[in-house]
């Protein structure tokens, strides 16, 4: 009996020896938040938690003769802390997938009771493992397994997000550099017109209030200047800071301008429907209905939380007993029986007997009955935590619909004014800067004309940029709102409408 109690206890060993060799690698989890980073951005080099080393290098070299848009993009998404502290969400995930499907620990009990007369002490001995684990662990581990998918998801749309706003921080920085150079070209023309005020009251054709307004023009565009270094000097901060870059800002060169041309993009209906299959934010939310509904089928198993079975050995106590006299013993049987008679000897199985010596070993099976507790109040939580999944699907995708129209209608409306802005408003406006410098300086017009087209030509050229800006950015903002880049939108918006690259489950109404 105690060889098959060892037995058992070797076995329970084993079995820990074994589920202590479970190891957490999340690498194909990383190349799965990778797929779709590259899904979303069109960046093929993203980052990767064990490439720490390599980014340094990357980046330095990207940076060497200066950057593009796309490469601000890469930047951002090899070099951001943000991202790369994302990352690590997955790496717990996977340990709680790795910890779902591990069997709780056996239980291994043992006790001793010496009895009061001396002798081999009374023992018990238990060895028991909680079997409910065997249809515990497959929704248990189903339900890690859909957590770390919408961790997947969360990291990857964390880093669509990130790219877009690194582009959308370049056009910013470079539409604030344009800012910057057209408040020195106002503040050159300012100093131009001073000079001219000047020459012409020197030759007594313009007044102290010529010189005064040329000076105080010259004054707020030297401010102008001012404000507009700064401007850039921060745009350019916010995107060092999404690129997780540690060197200084101003040495950041930007070598993309605003862009002149913008592609003809589908119509709003159709980038919703293109959308619906691969925005990351809503397959995310599908998954979260499917986790919402894995936990509560899991709720409904831990009614029976513990179904332990085991073995149990039990052996009495031993009692000790005096030795024995074997002359007095001799004596008293000789004198009994009237001559020399050896004494009675008693068998060993006697001895045994009356010492006691019993071993008791079988099976035995514990459940924790659910009289009082019946988890009917983490039945009841699961349940309002999968309405709530499915109300949040509902919420997203409504508000994909909304966020796609307006990104859209967005991108158009910037384009058209860009358009408007270089064909008409522009050339009209240095055409009458010309018109009244000239005229003024022949004499045939007030001052107060120069100033009025100097104003208008700066408010045109600084609306001209604007636009340009907003059009720039209007990009990213639909890349975003899309969830792909702009150039696999207009190649794929017409075929079958996308469901993305992730297995993902049917959820059901």
């Amino acid at each position: 009996m105690l060889r098959n109690m060892q037995s058992a206890i070797r076995l329970s060993v084993a079995l820990t020896v074994l589920g202590g060799c479970a190891t957490v690698n999340p690498r194909l989890d990383y190349d799965r938040v990778g797929q779709h980073i590259t899904e979303a951005t069109g960046q093929e080099r993203v980052y990767q938690p064990e490439d720490d080393e390599l980014v340094v290098e990357i980046v330095a070299d990207l940076c060497q003769d200066g950057i593009t848009a796309a490469e601000a993009v890469e930047i951002c998404l090899l070099n951001s802390p943000t991202l790369q502290a994302a990352f690590m969400d997955v790496g717990m995930a996977r340990a709680d997938v790795v910890q779902a499907g591990l069997f709780s620990n056996p239980y291994v009990g043992i006790s001793a009771r010496f009895p009061d007369g001396g002798g081999l002490a009374s023992i018990e001995a238990s060895v028991a493992q909680n079997i409910a684990d065997l249809w515990q662990i497959p929704i248990r581990k189903r339900a890690a397994e859909r957590t770390l998918d919408r961790a997947v998801l969360d990291v990857a749309r964390t880093a669509a997000t990130l790219g877009a706003d690194a582009k959308a921080a370049y056009y910013e920085a470079v539409g604030s550099c344009e800012f910057h150079r057209i408040a020195q070209e106002n503040h050159a023309i300012a100093l131009d017109l001073l000079e001219l005020a000047l020459a012409r009251q020197e030759a007594g054709a313009a007044n102290e209030l010529d010189v005064n307004l040329s000076r105080s023009l010259a004054l707020n565009a030297d401010v102008e200047v001012e404000r507009a270094r700064l401007a850039s000097a921060m745009a350019r901060r916010a995107l060092a800071t999404l690129l997780g870059m540690v060197s200084r800002a101003d040495d950041l060169l930007l070598v993309d301008s605003l862009p002149d041309s913008y592609p003809k993009i589908p119509d709003a209906p159709a980038l919703v429907e293109f959308a619906k299959g691969w925005r990351l934010d809503l397959r995310a939310a599908r998954q979260g209905v499917a986790l919402a509904q894995a936990q509560l089928d899991e709720q409904y198993l831990l009614i029976f939380p513990v179904v332990e079975l085991g073995l149990e050995l039990e052996r009495e106590d031993r009692r000790s007993q005096g030795g024995r006299n074997v002359l007095a013993d001799t004596a008293r049987a000789s004198i009994a029986n009237g001559g020399l008679t050896a004494p009675e000897i008693q068998p060993r199985s006697e001895r045994r007997s009356e010492r006691g010596q019993n071993t008791i070993f079988g099976p035995s099976l514990g459940v924790e009955l659910p009289i009082f507790d019946q988890n009917q109040a983490q039945i009841a939580k699961a349940k309002y935590a999968l309405r709530q999944a499915r109300k949040t699907l509902d919420a997203v995708d409504r508000a994909v619909t909304q966020e796609v129209q307006t990104a859209a209608d967005q991108a158009l409306t910037a384009w058209r004014l860009m358009e408007k802005f270089r064909e008409q408003s522009i050339p009209l406006a240095q055409s009458n800067l010309e018109l009244s410098r000239e005229a003024y300086r022949a004499g045939r017009a007030s001052f107060l004309s120069v100033l009025e087209a100097q104003r208008l030509s700066l408010e045109t050229r600084s609306g001209l940029v604007d636009a340009a800006q907003a059009a720039a950015i209007a990009v990213p903002e639909l890349e975003r709102s899309v969830g792909r880049p702009l150039a696999k939108v207009l190649a794929d918006v017409n075929a079958e409408p996308a469901q993305g690259t992730e297995a993902e489950e049917e959820i059901e109404p």
